[in-house]
């Protein structure tokens, strides 16, 4: 995150000890060390929910993508259908006279 080498921390640590004294520099590196601490975790807490919206975002883009696909596909098959439909509507032409009796109804005898 910050780009120190291990000079410039010496430097830091060595002005540390003059100001602070050896009495007072650990509990202000302890504390240094908390503040630190906090700050990653409050960084990881952020990147965390960052990438969840993100994640979250993807998914709803994907079901959006998706809808409308299905929409398509059965606005598609409701087309199908109607033409179907249509096809069928179509009047048949009227049939040929019958030239034969029809046949005798059960227990009934045919006049041949």
């Amino acid at each position: 995150m910050f780009d120190f080498s291990f000079g410039e921390m010496l430097v830091v640590a060595l002005v540390a000890l003059v100001v602070l004294g050896p009495e007072r520099l650990p509990r202000a590196a302890r504390f240094a060390g908390l503040w630190v601490r906090k700050a990653r975790a409050q960084w990881h807490a952020v990147k965390n929910e960052l990438e969840q919206e993100l994640a979250n975002e993807d998914l709803r883009r994907s079901l959006d993508e998706t809808r409308k696909a299905l929409e398509q596909s059965r606005g598609e098959a409701l087309d199908a259908v109607s033409d179907a439909q249509g096809a069928l509507r179509i009047e048949p032409e009227a049939p040929a006279a019958r030239t034969e009796s029809p046949e005798p109804a059960v227990g009934e005898k045919r006049d041949d």
